[in-house]
């Protein structure tokens, strides 16, 4: 079975994540779920019920040293919604948070990894954010940014999330693989 780690930022999308947690089942993954700080504090009501779908821990947080992880070892990685912030971080090498450590990580591991933002027209007229957009797919990673994948909306304006483009992304990496 193919471990899907979904990770998630705290945007209003990730409010779905336990209809994709079920969608990549579906699909025959197994999932573990990691979310930023903000998102799993978003979450927190629903932690167990995830925990539960997924059959793992609910991760925001690094483990201590020594510890042994709870998760299976990783065959895909799926960054959905990635914020402003995570995709910026993400592009520096700025790991204080768990989730952008392991993708950071996996990069050197060759882990396929697909990262979809979640980001206003705003906030994309920062000129680090097409820089770090960029530096990613340099280093490896999908992003779904763009045609094709997702497009900013306006400041305040709601629009569906494009979760399919995301998971049969995700599909299409995991099929590439020797």
């Amino acid at each position: 079975m193919t471990t899907l780690y979904l990770f998630g930022s705290a945007a209003p999308p990730v409010f779905e994540v336990a209809e994709v947690i079920k969608a990549g089942q579906e699909r025959g993954w197994g999932v573990c779920l990691g979310l930023t700080p903000t998102a799993a504090r978003w979450l927190e009501a629903d932690l167990s019920v995830l925990e539960e779908l997924t059959g793992h821990p609910v991760r925001s947080e690094y483990k201590a040293p020594g510890e042994p992880d709870v998760w299976p070892k990783a065959d895909v990685i799926l960054f959905a919604p990635a914020t402003f912030n995570t995709v910026n971080e993400w592009a520096l090498g700025l790991t204080s948070k768990f989730v952008v450590g392991v993708v950071a990580e996996g990069i050197g591991k060759g882990i396929p990894t697909v990262a979809m933002p979640c980001v206003n027209a705003a906030y994309v007229q920062h000129r680090a954010f097409d820089r770090s957009v960029a530096e990613l797919r340099e280093m490896g990673v999908t992003v779904l940014y763009g045609e094709g994948g997702f497009v900013p909306n306006q400041p305040g304006e709601r629009r569906p999330y494009p979760w399919d483009l995301a998971l049969d992304a995700v599909e299409t990496v995991v099929g590439a693989r020797p």
